[in-house]
């Protein structure tokens, strides 16, 4: 039963694991499309703010230190508007604003925003290898790309020529729908992160189903060792019953003729004990019984010799590896010992205490059936009742010469 509940711990396991690896697998799918929703969102909302502003043909804006007067501009006349009180409002184009959005990005919540090209006109525009790889792949084709490196998300997809983009790149060679750059979006995202709670609370969930398999295991391994054990146990002498006893004395038989080693049986019979039973009644029978069971059985001190209940008042002891005097010497002992308890029976025909007869069966050397050894060893005991009772009657087994 102890097997089964390690397997079954195992598969507990197995199935936790497997449900981690799928739950896991799922969650990264869709916290890698979400972050790719967001990541073109704000692309997105980038192109469409840059297509505001070429529409109307820049933004105009107070020049100051953060935002002094854009040199790629310098020959626009209209760049710089004097005013009255001495400010000067300064034009403002898509990539200039592009880039005073990443700033203000990047302090709001970490992301990253560049404007990029394989043909700039500012140099600080010139792509990294990566967004150059990325920019490669939009001449092929590709219509955007995402990445995850080193606890961030790299977006980049491409910016197509519109026809207010004209006014600054038509010099380029730029027309309506080609690929003129792109803009790379960085987002502080760490996919590992989440990982440690999952782990905790599947962690938790595999030890509560473990403790639950090995209590309740335990408890059922309890109940069918109970279960088993009142199978093979005499219930009321606590001593194997005679089931269980046949089984034994088979698989002994079996390794006394492997091992080339004698092996004997001894039939014990309490006497008189039908006149006992009626004499001081079943309930005064039952405790003697368990007591001249229990006797027995403490005297027997080998863990291969065995003791069980063949039925009724009757007795049978296995004693594999010992010789017919060893035999006969174990008979005597038990014979005296249970005479030694001094129970009383003013029924008996040969003592006025409880005793027991005893028929063993013996022989040198192994060779003897179980079969034919127990059918001398029940001779014996009738010829030890026949004889007198309270006494043992020995039978060695002639073995036929080889």
């Amino acid at each position: 039963m102890y097997r089964q509940i390690v397997y079954l711990s195992i598969g507990w396991i197995a199935v936790v694991l497997c449900s981690f690896g799928w739950g896991y697998y799922n969650s990264r799918q869709n916290e890698d499309k979400n972050i790719l929703e967001v990541s073109r969102v704000f692309f997105d909302q980038i192109v469409i703010t840059r297509e505001w502003n070429a529409r109307h043909g820049g933004v105009y804006v107070y020049a100051n230190e953060k935002t002094p007067p854009n040199p790629y501009l310098s020959q626009d006349p209209e760049r710089d508007i004097p005013l009255k009180n001495g400010n000067v409002l300064t034009r403002i184009n898509p990539a200039y604003m592009t880039r005073q959005l990443s700033e203000l990005a990047a302090e709001y919540n970490g992301a990253q925003i560049h404007i990029t090209s394989l043909k700039p006109i500012r140099p600080e525009n010139g792509p990294t290898p990566w967004e150059r790889k990325a920019l490669e792949s939009f001449e092929r084709g590709i219509s955007e790309v995402g990445t995850f490196t080193d606890g961030q998300y790299r977006y980049m997809a491409p910016l197509i020529t519109q026809k207010s983009c004209l006014k600054c790149h038509g010099e380029q060679g730029y027309r309506v729908g080609d690929i003129r750059g792109g803009i790379s979006i960085t987002l502080p995202y760490n996919r590992y992160a989440p990982l440690w709670p999952r782990i905790i609370g599947y962690i938790a969930v595999t030890a509560a189903g473990l403790l639950f398999i090995l209590f309740f295991g335990r408890r059922l391994a309890r109940a069918y060792q109970m279960l088993e054990e009142q199978s093979i146990i005499d219930p009321l002498t606590e001593i194997p019953n005679r089931r269980f006893f046949m089984k034994r004395a088979e698989e002994e038989f079996q390794r006394a003729e492997r091992d080339h080693i004698p092996i004997a049986l001894i039939m014990v019979d309490i006497d008189n004990f039908k006149g006992f039973n009626d004499r001081y009644g079943h309930i005064e029978g039952d405790v003697t019984l368990k007591t001249v069971a229990a006797t027995m059985k403490q005297q027997l001190r080998r863990p291969p010799d065995c003791i069980a209940r063949y039925g009724g008042e009757e007795f049978v002891i296995l004693l594999p590896n010992t010789s017919p005097e060893g035999a006969a010497q174990v008979a005597e002992l038990l014979r005296t010992k249970i005479e030694a308890l001094q129970i009383n029976n003013e029924a008996s025909s040969c003592a006025d205490v409880v005793t027991i007869s005893l028929g063993v069966a013996a022989a040198p050397r192994d060779g003897v059936s179980f079969e034919a050894q127990l059918k001398e060893a029940d001779k014996a005991l009738y010829t030890a009742k026949q004889t007198g009772r309270n006494r043992c009657e020995n039978t060695i087994i002639e073995m036929p010469a080889e």
